[in-house]
């Protein structure tokens, strides 16, 4: 299977003045040529100083800053917009009844017109489970609450009335050997991963055997990565990679666009 290359953005809210700073954000992310347009699934911004081995490592300190909640944003997104497709960076799977979040991603698949990609993930930041009565649990409960609640999303999907306005794509973000790469061989439509090269290639390959393994072809799985320069994103090209994100936190000035704008300036010189 060929795929285009797409170009995606996840717009933080978490600091942002307002709300109607991040809509605005959303239209232009639209305006400039943004395939897909995600937000995050956190109740408080989480503060970190890097990221290692894929995972995001925690400031000490996580102060509270203004936020807002992403599943009813995306109710507006799908109003507002009408291109892009539209989605949150993930969610996680312990804050609803998996049931009840494959109903509201059928909603606004159909607000959106078809739209919709419902990423799934288990959940790694804890403040937000403490801070709202979730359990935090452990990583192996976690995991075990994706694995059921993907079967339940799937089964619940498959029956509900109406039907959504398309096979919805799954995206699982992650590149554990363990529990995230067989979560996508099984479910996913999109795996997103923010690892090196090296170890994406290891990781692409397990996953071409897990894809096998479980009856699905490996080009069914788009690979998206996130973006760090044009001479990384010419070679995660050749690696398979065909999806590129960036995250843009806001500031007191807003939103800066200059790092989406490089990564539309490079696929367009591409074509």
């Amino acid at each position: 299977m060929s795929r285009p290359i797409r170009i995606g953005v996840q717009l933080w809210p978490g600091g942002a003045p307002d709300y109607q700073s991040w809509r605005s954000a959303v239209l232009h992310a639209e305006d400039i040529g943004t395939d897909i347009i995600f937000g995050y699934d956190h109740f408080h911004r989480p503060t970190f100083t890097g990221i290692v081995d894929g995972m995001p490592v925690l400031a000490e300190v996580q102060p509270d800053v203004n936020n807002f909640e992403g599943w009813t944003s995306l109710a507006t997104w799908a109003e507002i917009t009408n291109r892009p497709e539209i989605g949150l960076l993930v969610s996680g799977i312990a804050y609803r009844n998996p049931d009840l979040l494959a109903d509201m991603a059928r909603t606004v698949d159909h607000i959106s017109g078809g739209r919709l990609i419902l990423g799934v993930g288990s959940g790694w930041y804890e403040k937000d489970y403490t801070t709202y009565g979730y359990d935090f649990g452990t990583l192996k409960s976690r995991f075990d609450l994706l694995d059921a609640g993907l079967d339940r999303i799937a089964a619940r999907l498959a029956i509900l009335t109406p039907a959504p306005v398309r096979k919805i794509p799954i995206l699982i973000g992650g590149s554990g050997i363990k529990r995230t790469l067989p979560a996508v061989a099984r479910h996913a439509d999109i795996w997103h991963t923010y690892i090196g090269l090296d170890n994406f290639h290891d990781a692409s390959a397990r996953l071409d055997d897990l894809v096998s393994a479980a009856g699905r072809a490996p080009a069914d799985i788009e690979r998206s990565v996130g973006w760090e320069g044009a001479a990384s994103a010419d070679a995660f090209l050749k690696a398979g990679a065909t999806t590129f994100t960036t995250e843009i936190h806001p500031t007191d000035a807003g939103y800066d666009f200059s790092v989406l704008n490089e990564m539309l300036a490079w696929r367009k010189a591409l074509q």
